[in-house]
């Protein structure tokens, strides 16, 4: 697609006052493809005032009005699914064949479940002598990351419309020509002027502005632990509500009566996916010290047909930094059976897929969240042991148990610290509640539980 050069508020694309702008970069190759605006805190100021000019009308708009919206929006985004998956191929670097699958079709069905939400949601309840309403908060700030950027964007914006919010959207730097697509596609849905805006630009800068904003009644964003700790705390100085998607580092246990070969496959893929840049990723495998050398053997045989499969890092700087944790992993003893610090390409950021044996749960990267194709292999002594590495991190974000009765795997995922867990490998539900415990965030995203987070409680008693 051609980059818009201006930013889109009230309903236009209209000039950035800031004259600076952001360089977008193909990660495979380096080169630069587009440019867009650096929004600052003026860009951001206009888009929070149209917002709050166009709120009483979409909150007084009807469920059933705007649930034909988001109906609209999702029919627009599936024409323009082609696309969609190419803007993201150019300017994430991933794969294709990835993009088609998962880039542009999850967005679409998180799109199509908010449409009919929006439609047949309880606004309002009888409870005794009560009517309890259910309003929507107001202005939202939604400030949304690279590593899966369209499908953050309608997450966050598809639930706040159905609620009767309006919108001010800051998408993360690096992949800012998918949340331009979107705002086209918003507009083309017939969404009203002013309930969607977007302001490309620096997080440091027009992020910081949005959070600050006092037009801004709710902050909801996904990125790191760090970040959203900066957030939380400006959000708390002004009684502001937020929702926070934080990081991971979730722990794929597999229970001795697993399938051992299908566990360590899918779980091979689950941390290789996306070039290990998702949040969720099962980065810590858990196999009992019976089984633990076979795993370690079927985990490098299956991260090896990796190599020339998976894309690149979105950024030379995460490129960096996932190659810093690899070296660090040697550093502390962990032992390298695929891949390493080195590039497998002479251009673009991309690290090779990294799997580490004899890793203990006080390695740093057994600790921290790395984002990036690397996983860890730990080995537990009785389902005791495995429970206390399992929840021996500040994240609480996923995870998976496998066994070889589901039962088995339930009982024991009841007791993890998480807020998701997949069962023997659980197919992705956009309807099931998206969300951490512990450091990895605050509230829900995806089906009612997210539409909640956009919604405020009032009771009328009679």
């Amino acid at each position: 697609m051609k980059a818009h050069d201006g930013i889109y508020l009230d309903g236009a694309w209209r000039p950035a006052a800031s004259p600076d702008v952001i360089e977008v970069v193909d990660p495979a190759d380096e080169r630069v493809i587009a440019q867009v605006p650096a929004g600052g805190p003026e860009d951001v100021d206009a888009a929070v005032r149209a917002a709050r000019t166009a709120l009483p009308a979409w909150a007084a708009t009807p469920p059933a009005e705007r649930a034909a919206r988001l109906a609209a929006l999702r029919d627009v985004l599936k024409d323009r699914k082609d696309g969609i998956a190419e803007t993201v191929t150019a300017e994430l670097g991933a794969p294709l064949a990835f993009s088609q699958a998962v880039h542009a079709a999850v967005p679409i069905a998180v799109a199509a479940s908010y449409a009919d939400l929006a439609a047949r949601h309880p606004f309002e309840e009888k409870v005794g002598n009560s009517t309890v309403l259910h309003e929507p908060v107001g202005v939202v700030a939604a400030i949304t990351p690279w590593n899966y950027p369209l499908h953050q964007i309608v997450a966050k914006v598809a639930p706040a419309l159905a609620a009767g919010c309006t919108v001010v959207l800051k998408p993360a730097e690096d992949t800012p020509l998918t949340a331009q697509l979107f705002a086209e596609a918003v507009h083309e849905a017939g969404v009203p002027a002013g309930v969607f805006n977007l302001v490309t630009g620096l997080g440091p800068v027009a992020g910081q502005a949005l959070a600050e904003h006092p037009g801004v009644d709710l902050v909801s964003f996904t990125g790191s632990t760090a970040v959203g700790r900066r957030i939380a705390a400006t959000a708390g100085a002004a009684i502001k509500k937020v929702a926070l998607e934080l990081g991971g580092k979730s722990a794929n246990v597999i229970l001795p009566s697993a399938d051992l070969a299908r566990a360590v496959n899918v779980g091979v893929a689950n941390v290789m996916s996306n070039s290990g840049q998702t949040c969720s990723a099962w980065t810590r495998m858990l196999v009992h010290r019976d089984r633990y050398d076979e795993a370690v053997t079927l985990a490098a045989a299956a991260a090896a047909k990796y190599a020339d499969r998976i894309g690149p890092l979105v950024n030379a700087a995460q490129r960096d930094r996932v190659r810093g944790y690899i070296e660090k992993g040697v550093a502390e003893g962990a032992r390298l059976v695929a891949g390493g610090p080195g590039s497998p390409r002479e251009r673009g950021w991309f690290v090779a897929p990294t799997v580490f044996a004899d890793v203990t749960p006080d390695m740093t990267i057994a600790q921290e969240e790395i984002f990036g194709p690397v996983l860890s292999i730990l080995r537990y002594e009785d389902e005791d042991d495995a429970l206390r590495i399992a929840n021996g991190t500040v994240y609480g974000l996923a995870g998976a148990v496998w066994a070889g009765e589901e039962a088995e795997a339930v009982a024991f995922a009841r007791r993890m610290d998480t807020g998701q867990v997949d069962i023997n490998g659980g197919r992705f539900n956009p309807l099931a509640p998206f969300g951490g415990y512990k450091q990895s965030g605050v509230g829900r995203e995806l089906g009612a539980h997210g539409l909640a987070e956009y919604l405020q409680t009032k009771s009328l008693q009679f």
